[in-house]
């Protein structure tokens, strides 16, 4: 099993930039394809962007393209989202997810892949 404690949320005016984290624990984190989620209120949890186990391949949803980057650091146990050119529509709580076993340089970008998810942290954009 492995643990995940998202971090680097808050409060940001539109254009504005925010850094979120994602620590693991309890496993090893290189073994895992890894993704962030994000959910406003009232709506259903939606795929933000994806990145593969060594991180030799991301992938991210249209309306982040661009301005979002995925990265991580298997030595660090930790996965980051670069958020650039925030926008009031960025609103959500923001979830960190772990899918175990996966196949060589995949990444995932669907809910019912992912085995393990974090808490979230509140990312709000103000217009």
């Amino acid at each position: 099993q492995v643990q995940l404690v998202e971090s680097g949320g808050g409060l940001v005016q539109a254009g504005g930039s925010l850094r979120l984290s994602c620590v693991a624990s309890g496993r090893t984190f290189s073994s895992y394809a890894a993704g962030w989620f994000r959910q406003a209120p009232g709506k259903e949890r939606k795929f933000v962007a994806a990145i593969s186990w060594r991180g030799d391949s991301t992938y991210y949803a249209d309306s982040v393209k661009g301005r979002f980057t995925i990265s991580r650091d298997n030595a660090k146990n930790t996965m980051y989202l670069q958020m650039n050119s925030l926008k009031p529509e960025d609103t959500a709580v923001y979830h960190c997810a772990a899918k175990g076993r996966p196949d060589g340089s995949s990444y995932y970008y669907y809910v019912s892949e992912y085995d393990h998810w974090g808490q979230g942290t509140q990312v709000t954009v103000s217009s």
